[in-house]
Order: C-alpha cells, then sequence, then structure tokens
C-alpha cells in the first residue's frame, strides 16, 4: 500500500512536467524493458482527469492522439529490441530492470493468447512492455504486429484518458482518490489473466507426469 500511495507523486510529475512527462512516461513503460515499473495505467487516468479539471493545459484531442503515437511508436521499438536482442533475452542475466520470471510469465500470456496479447497485455502491468519485445524475438509479422498494436494502443489511450477526462470534469475531487480507482482497474483486469496462467500451469503439470 506504500508503493501504491507513493505513486500519487504522479501528480507532481504531471503538474511540473505536463505533457512532455506524459508522453516520456508511455513511451518507456511500452517501448523500453526498463519502463516496466512505471504505472501507465494511472497516469493515463490522471492525464484525463487533470485535462478534464483544466489543470493541464492541454486540449483533450490533441492529449489523446500525442499519447496514442506515444504508445505505438513505443510498441514498436520494444519490438525492434526483442528482433535485435531476442535470444540474448533467454540466456541474460537478471537484474533491476530484467527479471526472466516477467520473460516466462509473457511467454506463457503471448503462447494463450498470439498476436491479441498485444492488445490484451496493455491492461496489465509488465506485460505491456514485455509483449512488444517478445513479440520481436519470435519474429511476428510486421504488418500483423502493427494492426494488433494499433487496436491496443487505441483501446488502452482512449479508454483511460477519457474516463479521467470524464470523472475530471464532473468530478475534479476524483483526482484525490484516482490511485484506489486504478487499483480496482488493475485487479478487474489482471483476474483473468491469473486464472489463464493457472489453467495453464496445471496443463503443463499433467502433461509433464504424462511424459514421465
Amino acid at each position: 500500500m506504500d508503493w501504491l500511495h507513493h505513486l500519487t507523486s504522479s501528480e507532481a510529475l504531471l503538474t511540473y512536467g505536463g505533457f512532455a512527462a506524459i508522453i516520456l512516461v508511455i513511451f518507456a513503460e511500452t517501448g523500453l524493458l526498463i519502463g516496466f515499473f512505471l504505472p501507465g495505467d494511472y497516469f493515463l487516468f490522471l492525464a484525463g482527469a487533470f485535462c478534464g479539471s483544466g489543470r493541464l493545459n492541454i486540449e483533450y484531442t490533441p492529449l489523446v492522439l500525442s499519447v496514442f503515437l506515444a504508445a505505438v511508436v513505443g510498441n514498436f521499438t520494444g519490438y525492434i529490441i526483442g528482433k535485435m536482442i531476442g535470444d540474448k533475452l533467454f540466456i541474460k542475466e537478471e537484474s533491476f530492470f530484467f527479471k526472466k520470471s516477467y520473460l516466462e510469465r509473457t511467454r506463457i500470456f503471448y503462447d494463450k493468447f498470439g498476436a491479441r496479447a498485444l492488445i490484451l497485455g496493455r491492461f496489465l502491468p509488465v506485460i505491456r512492455t514485455f509483449v512488444p519485445v517478445f513479440a520481436g524475438a519470435v519474429h511476428l509479422d510486421i504488418k500483423k504486429f502493427a494492426l494488433y498494436n494499433i487496436i491496443g494502443a487505441a483501446l488502452w489511450v482512449g479508454l483511460l484518458i477519457s474516463l479521467g477526462f470524464y470523472f475530471g470534469n464532473k468530478f475534479p475531487q476524483i483526482i484525490d482518490y484516482a490511485v484506489y480507482i486504478i487499483i480496482g482497474f488493475i485487479l478487474i483486469t489482471t483476474f483473468p489473466v491469473i486464472n489463464t496462467f493457472r489453467k495453464l500451469k496445471n496443463i503443463t503439470i499433467l502433461k509433464n507426469k504424462d511424459e514421465e
């Protein structure tokens, strides 16, 4: 809870960094391995709320289009990184910025949903950072990648910024409770994936037993 409460520092980042901070955070989280810890969901919702309440000096449409572009370019960057160093990722030593468990979690998610993981993964912390990298590592067709990348970015950015804008415009005080809204949002979107992981794990265990 202390870590989640610390996410409110995003308010200061938005206040002082403004539009540039939004673009940089979204690009880093969706395109660079070191960005997996950034609070993209919270940041998008808060950016929309700031825009709706007038605390962010930018109109709704330019905000959505610009952040959408940052999310698309970010994923393309991740795809290129995966294509260039894909094989090395599986033998890379762990560090603060890289955990093999994240890659394994992404592999299971990708095996289950295929290219659709690029859409569904947008709504899941950590997964959204590693999915485009993994897609590049397995050499997913660039045209298919581009299609799912654009659809996923449009849904993720459009939904969260729009929700934030609506509540920020109608209920400006919602900003004080944004972190709790995002916690609920993450729980709702993550539960089906946890369910899938459990099923896949059980299937793998049974398969290994049969092989033995």
